[in-house]
């Protein structure tokens, strides 16, 4: 799905099933966004009630810088670990991934993930 990181408007509906919240949380974020000049609503071509999101340039900077500091501290983080001590964690988290991509958030009848106790 394209978000406003990757330059095309978004709804905020689809941005809340993304992230795995509220649309209600969104909305107080992006009024905060959109104050503070980092982001703007546009009308959406397909809905005349809604609208979408797009980061301004302002917001684009921010998010390069965060990412850019994000990845600073984690190469400061790990800067004595060799690429053995690399491989391994990296290797369970591509499992992990995998295995949640295969099993899905597939429910058992009692209402609990399949695999919990």
């Amino acid at each position: 799905m394209a978000t406003p990181l990757g330059g095309t408007p978004s709804r905020a509906t689809d941005l809340a099933s993304v992230l795995g919240v509220e649309r209600s949380h969104v909305t107080r974020q992006t009024q905060q966004l959109m104050r503070s000049g980092h982001v703007t609503r546009l009308p959406d071509p397909d809905n005349h009630r809604a609208y979408r999101l797009r980061l301004t340039g302002a917001g684009r900077d921010t998010v390069e810088r965060v990412m850019w500091a994000s990845a600073a501290c984690m190469q400061w983080a790990l800067h004595e670990w060799t690429a053995t001590d690399l491989a391994s964690p990296a290797e369970l988290l591509h499992r992990m991934v995998d295995d949640f991509l295969a099993h899905g958030h597939a429910e058992s009848t009692d209402g609990r993930l399949s695999g919990s106790r």
